[in-house]
This record gives structure tokens, C-alpha cells and sequence, in this order.
């Protein structure tokens, strides 16, 4: 089971205003008086972290339900490029994604989660319940995430299973911890990795790695597909060389642009 870790210097108020924002946000929208039961906290206190939120352009009132601001697109579209390696991916993830037909996405780890940075759709694609920005507990239940902990420090990996856990998210998901550091030895020693439905029942990828030229990670390059599609060589050599081939793409335009 995934554990919080609160620390001594965390302020609380800063903790109850992320918490509004993440309800308003799985609420599609709340009242006051919803948030106070959700929270079980005091109207007069959600009411004060709303007001603030209000009058700093974060969130809006429409009549007597708040929701989330557009000033946090603005924020958003920073951070989706922050990093100039994101927009390198943009358009050879879309020529992946056109090419094979299926759901390619780039993926990367923070604070242990699983990110949706990046996502094309080919002519076949299926839907995996991702989208842009989504973060999830499955590193160890995906191609991508498991091509990331591969070639990441093993006290990191321990540290990513202490706090998130391994959970059993379909029957085929590695929770044991032994099994998942075999597994990504075999990652690192293959350069790529799979997915044989540890994620969704009936969904298969493969993905791999994108690197600095000092081996940390950026992201990776997913593939994914009905597992009818996802079989034989196609599925464990040619689309494994198509994802390694884009990404050294990547790799060799972070070196020389």
C-alpha cells in the first residue's frame, strides 16, 4: 500500500488547499458544503481556502460551485515544456504512432508516479484510460515504467517501493519484490521492456528508455495494443527495434541540437 510521508516542515494550510484543488478537480466542480463533508472539515475553513483560491485566479464560481481556472492551462503548458527533450518527442511519437496504428505514449517517473507527458494515437489506437498529465502507482506495471526503473539506482527503485508499494492491478501484475528486480535486469540487459497484461487485462506494450549521454533517464517510449495485435515477433522484435530506433533518435538530437 502506498504510504504518505509528512514532514516536520510541511505547512498544513498549503496540504488542505492541494487537497480542495484535487477534489474540485475528481469532482468535476464541488459546493462548499460538499467539500466540508468530503473533507469533514469546518465550512467556514473550506469557504476561506476557496475565497483565496478565488482571488488569486485559481479556481472560478459559477452560481455556487467552484471549479478549477484556466490559469492553470497556463501553468500546464509550462511545464509541458519545460524540458526541451519534450518537444524533440512530439513529432517522432506521432510518426511511431502513425506507422504502427497504435496508442504510443512518452512516460515519465516523478516522485515515484507515473506520467503522461506526451501521447499520439495511430488509425487503431485503443484507449488506456491515460491522458496527458495523468500521474499513477504502476511503474512496475508498465513497459514504460519498468524500462525507467531499469536504468534507474536500485536504492531509488527500493525507496519508489517502500513509499508506493506494488500493487496488484491485474492478474498478471509483479507485486513481489524479488521477481520485479529480476525482471528489470532483464530489462537493462535487453534494452526494452514489456507489458503482457500487468496493467489492463487484454492490453500488451513494449517500450524503451530515452537517455542523456550520461545515462539518466528522461522518459520512455511506450507502444501499446489489444494483446490479439501484440503477439509474436512483430510484438517482441520489430516493434521493440522500431521504439529503440526512434529513441535513439531522440537521444542523438539531445546530443547535437
Amino acid at each position: 500500500m502506498a504510504k504518505h510521508r509528512t514532514r516536520g516542515n510541511e505547512v498544513g494550510a498549503v496540504r488542505k488547499t492541494l487537497r480542495i484543488l484535487e477534489l474540485l478537480k475528481d469532482f468535476e466542480g464541488a459546493r462548499v458544503t460538499q467539500l466540508a463533508n468530503e473533507l469533514d472539515w469546518p465550512k467556514s475553513t473550506v469557504h476561506s481556502h476557496l475565497e483565496t483560491l478565488e482571488n488569486a485566479g485559481y479556481i472560478v464560481k459559477e452560481d455556487e460551485t467552484y471549479q478549477l481556472g484556466f490559469r492553470f492551462l497556463d501553468l500546464g503548458e509550462h511545464v509541458k515544456y519545460r524540458n526541451e527533450v519534450y518537444g524533440m518527442v512530439e513529432p517522432r511519437i506521432e510518426a511511431l504512432a502513425k506507422s504502427t496504428g497504435e496508442r504510443v505514449q512518452f512516460v515519465i517517473s516523478e516522485h515515484g508516479d507515473c506520467v503522461y507527458v506526451r501521447i499520439a494515437e495511430g488509425e487503431h489506437a485503443v484507449s488506456t484510460g491515460s491522458r496527458l498529465g495523468r500521474r499513477r502507482h504502476m511503474l512496475h506495471a508498465t513497459a514504460a515504467g519498468k524500462s525507467i526503473l531499469a536504468f534507474t539506482d536500485r536504492e531509488e527503485v527500493e525507496r519508489i517501493i517502500d513509499e508506493k508499494g506494488l500493487p496488484e492491478l491485474a492478474e498478471n501484475t509483479i507485486t513481489d519484490e524479488d521477481a520485479l528486480f529480476e525482471e528489470l535486469a532483464e530489462v537493462r540487459e535487453r534494452g526494452y521492456a514489456f507489458n503482457y497484461e500487468e496493467h489492463i487485462e487484454g492490453l500488451r506494450a513494449a517500450a524503451a528508455p530515452v537517455r542523456e549521454p550520461d545515462g539518466t533517464v528522461v522518459g520512455a517510449i511506450s507502444v501499446s495494443g489489444p494483446a490479439h495485435r501484440m503477439h509474436g515477433e512483430q510484438f517482441t522484435k520489430e516493434l521493440p527495434e522500431n521504439i529503440l530506433g526512434v529513441c535513439n533518435e531522440i537521444e542523438l538530437d539531445i546530443v547535437y541540437q
